[in-house]
This record gives structure tokens, C-alpha cells and sequence, in this order.
């Protein structure tokens, strides 16, 4: 029986900096681990081969894919956050919808009075809820 179950982001070379700027979101956010490809292995030499992260208590695993891949992230899959103010949930949805798109601006929608849906500049989907 699985113990855990930890979403995993495959990014194509921008890990590290969807790393760093997921974690400088979250108050207590930390990088746990960084493991980097080194010269002759599959990736590129500098590049994220795993990384696990912490935002609000939640470990996330990233990698940089060792080659292009033609597909990058949906949002029918999403990074759930439940705020618990209206200044959080305005400020991350200004950060993570910088350079991204607009699933569904932030309003109230019946099933939440303050409810976003974003993708960010790095192709990841988030829902961010009050």
C-alpha cells in the first residue's frame, strides 16, 4: 500500500527557477533537496534531475526533462490552495498570474465568494480559494 502520494512537475529547463519562485510564495516554503545532473549524464550538466519542495506543508517533487518533450502541463490538474485571507489570495494570484494566463479571474462563483484559476508563466495550473 503507497504510503504517500506527492505531485510531481516535469519542466522543460526551468525548474530550478519555478523552484525558487514557487517557494519565495509561501511563508515556510523550503527546498528540501536539489540534485543536479552532472557532466556525461543523460540531462544537462547543471540542470534539475530531482528537487523536492515544500509549500504549506505539502512536499512537491521536479525534475527538468532530459529532452524537449511536445507537452507541458494541463490544468485538469491543479495545485489546490486554500487561503485563509483576502490579502493571501490576492497577492499569490498576482504573483502566479504574472506572465501566465486567466483560467477564471478572482470573484465569487457560488461555491466560493473569492475563487482564481491560473496557469503560471510556467505552464503549471493553479486554484486558489478563500
Amino acid at each position: 500500500m503507497a504510503t504517500t502520494v506527492t505531485p510531481f512537475l516535469l519542466f522543460n529547463g526551468n525548474a530550478e527557477e519555478a523552484i525558487h519562485f514557487y517557494v519565495s510564495l509561501f511563508p515556510g516554503g523550503k527546498i528540501d533537496e536539489i540534485v543536479r545532473y552532472a557532466a556525461n549524464e543523460s540531462g544537462a550538466a547543471g540542470s534539475i534531475k530531482r528537487a523536492r519542495l515544500a509549500l504549506a506543508n505539502q512536499s512537491i517533487f521536479c525534475t527538468d526533462s532530459t529532452v524537449q518533450q511536445p507537452f507541458s502541463f494541463t490544468p485538469a490538474i491543479s495545485l489546490f490552495v486554500q487561503c485563509t485571507t483576502e490579502s493571501e489570495i490576492d497577492r499569490l494570484y498576482a504573483a502566479l498570474s504574472a506572465g501566465g494566463s486567466t483560467l477564471m479571474p478572482l470573484g465569487n462563483y457560488g461555491f466560493s465568494h473569492k475563487f482564481g484559476w491560473i496557469n503560471d508563466r510556467f505552464g503549471v495550473s493553479w486554484q486558489l480559494n478563500l
